[in-house]
């Protein structure tokens, strides 16, 4: 049944991958890289229209997926999706959800499960279009690129293309959240120093007051 929707959306070009784009990031158990693949490899001059269609309606369907999340809860995935899917998303929010997001973007897992979760954990909305904006473009413009470059050749090596990208984004993930933890260590540092510098000096102001009342005997 769900193949026989990708055909049907296939015969609206790239209007079906827009189609298709925005209901992963709600419902839509297949990811939009299914659809995006056989468009591109059909037209290969076309791939980088493509991979814009496709990131434009994810951003557009972020927001719904999040909302779905913040009034149903998470529960709902469990009804649509794998549950080791859903697992795994979880316990990557649970560690960091900055790098669950980001990493999301690359694996095999429906967007979905990350747009949901982000309400259901009631992760910040405008953290999430950040971070899915950085890590969708990447996805959908590696494979047009691709593609584009290399024409119906890249179709065997867009398979693995996400374990590639993968490679490369993870490590540099990784970095960019220890430096923002390091600076956010640095900020919450800096705004201690100033309370403890203006702290009254009691040792001192004790002293004074016993010099002032041995003068006044």
């Amino acid at each position: 049944m769900l193949q026989n929707l990708i055909d049907t959306l296939m015969q609206f070009g790239i209007w079906g991958l827009f189609i298709h784009s925005f209901a992963d990031a709600i419902f839509f158990p297949i990811p939009a890289f299914f659809l995006q693949v056989p468009l591109s490899l059909l037209q290969p001059s076309n791939a980088l229209w493509l991979a814009t269609a496709g990131y434009v309606a994810c951003l557009l369907g972020t927001p719904i997926g999040f909302l779905i999340g913040k009034l149903l809860g998470h529960s709902v995935l469990q009804k649509f999706l794998k549950k080791s899917w859903v697992d795994a998303a979880t316990r990557m929010f649970q560690k960091s959800g900055e790098a669950a997001i980001l990493v999301g973007s690359f694996t095999p897992i429906p967007f979905k499960v990350f747009t949901i979760l982000s309400g259901a954990l009631n992760f910040p909305l405008w953290r999430l279009l950040v971070y899915a904006a950085f890590g969708r473009a990447v996805k959908f413009y590696a494979v047009g690129l691709l593609f584009y470059s290399y024409g119906r050749a890249a179709e065997g090596m867009v398979k693995d293309v996400s374990l590639y990208i993968a490679a490369i984004a993870i490590p540099l993930i990784v970095v960019f959240l220890l430096i923002k933890k390091k600076i956010a260590k640095k900020k919450a540092l800096e705004a201690q120093t100033p309370v403890e510098e203006n702290e009254p000096n009691t040792d001192k102001m004790d002293s004074n007051t016993s010099v002032r009342c041995e003068n006044d005997r």
